[in-house]
């Protein structure tokens, strides 16, 4: 396969049925461990640079990075900047070879939120790139407190931006540890009874796998962003390797050890979001 656009991946998703999973980077380890495990599966995986990994790589390096994975992958694999807050920020993913942009407004008024998307999405379309915005806030484990979504600035938000994807506050949360977070179906249908765009669940590990199976099969969520559950299982694989063996120095023999954990981790979150998972 190729690069595609998130559009790509998450239409057919919209259709039939399942999930993609948006899956945070941090470095080339976890970004070809994902890709392997979405070759096993036979899944679409998106590739995700957020800020936190973007303040180690350059966008221009990492578009590179993610290309190089993507030409020779046997699955679809998208390119994407997570959580851009400028128009600067997105036009240099899109410079950098990336497939896709989400600029992130929510903390900004309705409005403001809504000219600065509609205006980014122009400029990724012109370029053939995807654009995902957010209504609503979705808040930090111990942190900022999120600002649900409501269903009627989301129709409002859908039409006027032409997002391809929409992220919503509905009961998730970034950077939890443990899937306690017991996402808000009903106001998910309220949304979805008023718009088409495939919805977009931040905070994904903290949402439980049976819930993310059900929404996946059943509603018009399409992708769930996984990050902190995979750095942990990163995090975990790293301190065995480290612990094993002290004479062991060499950061590329530890790093080595990540990889067949790290996949097997990211296996287990992909069969949650796959057509017909049970």
């Amino acid at each position: 396969m190729s690069l595609v656009t998130l559009e790509a991946v998450l239409q057919p998703a919209l259709k039939h049925g399942y999930a993609v999973a948006g899956l945070v980077t941090l470095g080339w380890e976890d970004m070809r461990a994902y890709v392997a495990a979405a070759e096993i599966e036979g899944s679409p995986v998106i590739l995700q640079a957020g800020p936190g990994c973007r303040e180690h790589t350059p966008l221009p390096i990492l578009g590179k990075m993610f290309r190089h994975l993507a030409e020779s992958a046997s699955v679809p694999v998208v390119a994407h900047l997570d959580h851009g807050y400028t128009l600067e920020e997105c036009q240099i993913a899109i410079d950098s070879g990336f497939s896709s942009v989400m600029f992130d407004g929510s903390r900004k008024p309705l409005q403001q939120n809504i000219d600065e998307t509609a205006e980014i999405v122009a400029l990724a379309h012109k370029a053939g790139v995807s654009c995902e915005g957010e209504i609503g806030f979705v808040g930090y484990d111990g942190g900022e407190q999120s600002a649900g979504t409501d269903a009627n600035e989301a129709k409002r938000f859908a039409a006027e931006t032409q997002v391809d994807a929409m992220a919503i506050s509905v009961g998730n949360v970034h950077l939890q540890q443990e899937s306690a977070s017991e996402l808000d179906e009903s106001r998910i249908q309220a949304i979805e009874s008023v718009t088409t765009v495939p919805l977009v669940i931040h905070g994904g590990s903290g949402v439980p796998s049976a819930q993310r199976t059900k929404l996946a099969r059943n509603s018009a969520v399409c992708k769930f962003n996984i990050g902190t559950e995979l750095r942990m299982a990163f995090g975990q694989a790293l301190r065995d390797a480290v612990n094993k063996d002290s004479d062991v120095f060499d950061r590329v023999a530890l790093l080595k050890q990540t990889h067949d954990p790290l996949v097997a981790a990211t296996q287990q979150v992909l069969k949650a979001m796959a057509r017909g998972s049970a």
